[in-house]
């Protein structure tokens, strides 16, 4: 076979998969409800399987899934950012991936530096990049900012650089990942200018988005990609009807699971409130204060319960549960009492409920207590640790 009878890219029998640590992996949930568990180490995560496909040459070819299908592995496995578990990806020619936007910008130089640092990345001389430089400037309609640091753009702005400067480059194939999903409405139309011109002149394209119209608009063929596996590959408009299909399936699934979750929370009628020091409801406290949180249940398989304190940004703070404290509990109640040792900011309680076992997870609130810890001016930062000045003649 002529190299002009290969496909763009052959995919053939394609496997990857991560290891992924089960600490990380249950985050607070875990801590909380399974703390005493004997299953550490790692789990494997099969994140493509059996995946095939080829790409003719002059193809408009696009990839759709919904988030977490395995688009993004997919697409660096193509990149060459990847090496597979097995299988093979041959790419018959020169692929130009564009999978993040941006990658290479440096925000201390300029919009204008940023424009030629990125050409040479690109494989442009210098004097290419100049000849190039007011169709990128013009484009990304950015010329009164060209000299400002690239730290004081906006993310629209960088994004509308970053692509100005990808359809300039020079290659067999372009990868693009959800190009449309960023900037305003009037560059999306410019965008779509772009991919008319690139299938006028037969560019080998390849579109990872989740727009169906842009799909059946451009896409020669298309290929769906859920769970890893492939679904669905032919013509874009059955390609696009299926993942709409999808979507509306799983939010339906996405709904009647909340709809479970709030019947769940009924059914165990679980409460909570927080108080002050003076035994009072409150939500606003300072540093030092001692914070009081109650929590009740109607059911009478919780026999343990657990308490993680977040920064409402979700940083952990700190966390425990009955049974590292080796407290029991006799009733349908449980008061905790913790010392705010924290700096200024807001923050939220999650609360873990069990049975006897920490594994017999009954419930998980993530939405409880929240409360303020309001700003001290003679000190800053996440906590106030215990310290003292020494002069020279002090002991330490």
């Amino acid at each position: 076979m002529s190299n002009d009878d290969q496909p763009a890219v052959e995919v053939k029998n394609l496997y990857k998969s991560f290891k992924l640590p089960h600490e990380q992996h249950s985050g607070i949930k875990q801590y909380l409800l399974n703390i005493f568990s004997a299953d550490r180490g790692f789990e494997t995560q099969k994140v493509l399987k059996d995946v095939s496909f080829d790409i003719q040459k002059g193809e408009f070819f696009g990839i759709v899934g919904r988030n977490g299908s395995g688009k993004s592995t997919l697409l660096k496995l193509l990149a060459g950012i990847y090496a597979p578990d097995s299988g093979l990806v041959k790419v018959n020619g020169s692929l130009t991936p564009f999978i993040e936007l941006g990658v290479g910008f440096n925000p201390e130089l300029t919009g204008r530096e940023n424009v030629y640092l990125n050409g040479a990345l690109l494989g442009f001389s210098r004097q290419e990049m100049e000849a190039k430089y007011d169709d990128i400037v013009t484009f990304s309609e950015l010329e009164r900012f060209m000299d400002q640091k690239l730290k004081n753009y906006s993310s629209g702005m960088q994004v509308r650089l970053a692509f100005s400067i990808a359809i300039q480059a020079k290659s067999d194939i372009l990868l693009l990942d959800e190009v449309l999903a960023v900037g305003d409405e009037a560059f999306q139309r410019k965008s779509i200018g772009v991919f008319e011109k690139y299938k006028s002149l037969n560019q080998t394209i390849i579109l990872v988005t989740h727009d169906m119209g842009v799909v059946e608009r451009f896409c020669t063929r298309a290929v769906m990609i859920d769970s890893g596996e492939v679904v669905k590959i032919g013509k874009p408009s059955g390609v696009a009807k299926l993942y709409s299909a999808s979507n509306k399936e799983n939010y339906l699934a996405a709904k009647q699971a909340e709809g479970e979750i709030k019947k769940k929370r009924l059914q165990n009628g679980v409460e909570y409130e927080i108080y002050n020091e003076k035994g009072l409801k409150s939500n606003t406290f300072n540093h030092g204060d001692e914070l009081t949180v109650k929590v009740s249940w109607k059911n009478n398989n919780i026999k343990n319960i657990g308490l993680a304190l977040l920064t409402q940004s979700g940083q952990y703070v700190y966390g425990t549960n009955t049974v590292e404290d080796k407290h029991s509990i006799t009733g349908k109640t449980v008061t905790y009492k913790l010392k705010l040792n924290v700096g200024s900011g807001d923050y939220i309680f999650t609360i873990g409920l069990f049975g006897n076992k920490t594994k017999d997870a009954i419930d998980f609130i993530e939405d409880g207590p929240a409360f303020i810890v309001e700003q001290d001016s003679h000190w800053g930062g996440v906590t106030k640790l215990e310290s003292r000045w020494l002069g020279e003649k002090d002991e330490s």
